[in-house]
């Protein structure tokens, strides 16, 4: 046999001199060479090495692998193999062995900058950020005619919050590759994150002119941007070109939260996320299933956000935390948000029982920190809101895992096991718009913090305000209001005299396109007044002025709404199909005035005119508020939390049975 094979190996060796690319008698040395049990010769590990590359065009991926490392063994120390076993590693998306492929080979060949490039890409998609940037510097120092290297150097520095580094890599990229349709989506957003939201729009404009595989994310930071400033011509026809294509499942990057706002209907939601959740988690492994989970005494609850600092998620939980029962609960914070040094940050520290920063650590090395720790429920407090990083999550490092409070939808992936929402929000027959298992806390899924304090009330004349006059007010962000609702606002204003509209001067642009639309709709502009931001306390105070709070759907109010019933404000909302377009009426009902929860746009519209010509049935819903707020289960933050632990303790229980996540009630004991 021995001999037949050294024959064979000799004929083929014969054939390729003649023939260098011929692929049968590629294959057939290989083969023979293997069959014996003898490395080929350098020349032929190189050869072996281009076949299997050629195996990976062919879309052979793990037929590839196995030349790869049959060429890596006969010569190891030559990086052409070792980056080709990348490119083959990444087709196969197992990105850390590919990210340590490209390593090996730039280490090897440390002239060779699409080594280092492949390297950084993938670190970044790891969440080895600085990494990352070490690697694609080296790479464009090296080739500064690299395109993909300034390309993706921007989107590191951007992520690490280096806005004009971000800018200057895509105009880089551009400079070399102007029809570079993913370089003007880049610059897009940081110019976008930059808070210069009318100068992205061309951006955005021209990539989706140029063209992109899946124009599904730009096409949707489009319509977001066009509704944060207001700018309402064409924006319909945007906005129905973005359902059209999640509906069709031609995209798989239009963002979630986004696409919330197109007001489709919890199916079409639905699917929305699970494409996304698809895209931005492919290739991440789950961690080994952990086997300590039995019986507990204590369940450890890991929370994990970046928003531990001002931020209205921040404000909702400080006493929740501060609330737990620490013989059913231990609390710890996992963040990877700012430190902005504020009060909030130090409340929060003082209230959890650990606070651990992972904001510098990778998605993989967050994950096994949270297993380290031993944490029983991770509850991600982001979902798919700014800053979210999902990827932490999907690497499965706590045995339950739940979603709750910051994204009001599913997250429409398998590795989030509930999704923790209450009867309005959350109906049960809602469940198969969910790809968690719904929970239903028995009163409202929101927590409040009655230490929150409310500063001395302004006069009208200081907010800008007539002396006289009804004030309708809406402190929601400008992108939740539609040209529909604005259309009824306006026949409100023209219906009832001297009324004003006070809103929040969301945006420079917004305020004066709104005041441009009100106009065309025959109201006088300077019937809408706008109010700047302010420091929380005497943001609250502010509530005081107006006379009923004006709601915004398919997206309403979530924390605004519960300012506004904190500080006695009547709220008037329409009572939608999803999790987003419900919170209002969730939060009337826990306030115990549910009169102004309302199932259709024209009931609201009559309501809203019915009270305005009631100024005595507008005091007594306020006075209702006054009178009932500090026993209103809303505000009952001990409640709460027993309801909350009490949803931790059952969902371990099921978890400790062995048995799959499964839709439950809490059952009311306040």
């Amino acid at each position: 046999m021995t001999t037949a094979l050294r024959a064979l190996i000799g004929e083929c060796r014969s054939a390729l001199a003649a023939t260098p690319g011929d692929s049968a008698a590629l294959a057939g040395l290989f083969d023979a060479l293997d069959a014996l049990g003898e490395p080929g010769t350098p020349e032929e590990a190189v050869a072996r090495s281009s076949f299997g590359e050629a195996l990976r065009r062919q879309g052979r991926a793990a037929e590839a692998e196995a030349h790869h490392r049959a060429a890596l063994s006969w010569l190891p120390d030559f990086g052409g193999n070792h980056f080709n076993l990348g490119l083959t590693l990444q087709a196969l998306g197992r990105i850390a062995e590919a990210a340590d492929a490209y390593g090996e080979a730039a280490r090897l060949m440390p002239r060779f900058a699409p080594a280092l490039c492949n390297q950084g890409v993938l670190l970044r998609a790891l969440g080895h950020r600085g990494a990352a940037e070490t690697a694609l510097r080296r790479a464009v120092s090296l080739d500064p005619t690299l395109v993909p290297g300034w390309l993706n150097l921007g989107a590191v520095v951007q992520e690490l919050g280096q806005a004009e580094a971000a800018a200057g890599c895509y105009r880089n990229a551009l400079a070399l590759r102007p029809d570079l349709a993913e370089a003007h989506a880049n610059l897009g957003l940081v110019v976008k994150e930059a808070g210069h939201l009318a100068d992205s729009l061309p951006t955005f404009e021209r990539a989706l002119a140029i063209g992109l595989p899946d124009a599904g994310g730009v096409l949707a930071q489009l319509v977001q941007q066009m509704r944060h400033l207001c700018r309402w011509n064409g924006l319909a026809e945007r906005s129905a070109q973005l359902t059209a294509l999640v509906g069709g499942g031609r995209t798989r990057q239009v963002h979630p939260w986004i696409f919330l706002g197109e007001g489709a209907g919890p199916a079409a939601e639905l699917a929305c996320a699970r494409r996304y959740a698809g895209w931005r988690t492919q290739g991440i492994a789950a961690l080994p299933v952990r086997r300590d989970t039995g019986p507990r005494g204590r369940l450890r609850i890991g929370y994990l956000s970046a928003d531990y600092h001002e931020h209205a998620t921040a404000a909702l939980i400080a006493e929740l935390i501060e609330r737990h029962d620490r013989s059913r609960v231990e609390a710890v914070a996992y963040s990877y948000g700012p430190d902005d040094g504020g009060p909030m940050r130090r409340r929060l520290i003082a209230g959890f029982d650990g606070f651990v920063d992972i904001s510098a650590c990778s998605h993989a090395d967050a994950a096994a920190r949270i297993r380290a720790d031993g944490v029983d429920i991770l509850v991600d407090l982001k979902g798919y809101t700014q800053h979210a990083r999902p990827e932490i999550a999907a690497h499965r490092p706590a045995p339950v895992q739940v979603q709750w409070l910051g994204y009001p939808g599913t997250m429409g992936t398998g590795f989030i096991d509930y999704v923790i929402g209450d009867p309005l929000v959350t109906p049960l027959d809602h469940q198969p718009f969910y790809a968690e298992r719904i929970v239903q806390l028995p009163v409202c899924y929101q927590p409040n913090d009655r230490s929150r304090p409310i500063g001395p009330t302004p006069s009208r004349a200081a907010c800008g305000l007539p002396e006289r006059g009804v004030v309708f007010c809406c402190f929601n962000a400008a992108y939740k209001i539609t040209p529909s609702l604005f259309d009824l606002w306006c026949r409100l204003l023209r219906a009832v005299p001297d009324s004003v509209l006070w809103l929040l001067d969301s945006h420079p642009e917004a305020s004066a396109n709104l005041r441009r639309e009100a106009a065309r709709r025959g109201v006088a502009g300077d019937r809408l007044i706008f109010a700047a931001r302010r420091a929380p306390a005497e943001h609250l105070a502010r509530y005081r002025l107006a006379d009923l709070f004006l709601d915004t759907t398919p997206v309403g109010a979530h924390t605004t709404a519960s300012d506004a019933l904190w500080a006695g404000l009547p709220v008037l909302t329409v009572t939608g199909d999803g999790f987003s377009s419900r919170v209002g009426t969730s939060l009337l009902r826990a306030a115990g005035l549910p009169e102004p929860a309302i199932r259709s746009l024209a009931d609201y519209e009559a309501t809203a005119l019915r009270l305005a010509r009631d100024p005595a049935g507008l005091v007594r819903l306020k006075a209702r508020l006054a009178a009932e707020r500090d026993r209103m289960p809303l505000f009952d933050t001990d409640r709460f939390a027993r309801a909350l632990e009490r949803a931790y303790a059952t969902m371990w229980e099921v978890q400790a049975a062995g048995m799959p996540p499964r839709p439950f009630t809490v059952p009311d004991d306040g």
